[in-house]
């Protein structure tokens, strides 16, 4: 068979083996939502917030240096450093969540 004849015959195929791409693989990963998609990790781009940093603190001493550390950078506004800071003194570390250990954002779902 001739390739214009098979490009007729099989246009999404032709393409497929061209390109390397299949459309229907291809349609599929753009339908399926974020979560379910296969080979991706669940926290891929995420950006810990200073409650993330602090759940993973053993002590209020480090959750205090974590909280001076990014509000210096701006990264927490003066405002809400000051009530996290509250928080911490009046409600203890576990206040914000349970720790989180080592590897917990490398995990899958």
């Amino acid at each position: 068979m001739d390739k214009e004849k098979f490009k007729r015959l099989f246009p999404h195929l032709a393409d497929e083996m061209e390109t390397g791409v299949s459309r229907i693989r291809q349609r599929q990963i753009e339908s399926e939502p974020e979560e379910a998609k296969v080979g991706e990790r669940k926290w891929a781009g995420y950006d810990p917030t200073v409650v993330d940093f602090i759940r993973r603190c053993d002590t209020e001493g480090e959750a205090e240096e974590i909280i001076n550390y990014m509000e210096k950078r701006g990264e927490v506004a003066p405002k809400a450093a000051k009530g996290i800071r509250r928080q911490l003194r009046e409600e203890g570390l576990r206040s914000f969540g349970k720790k989180k250990e080592p590897g917990f954002y490398d995990r899958d779902r």
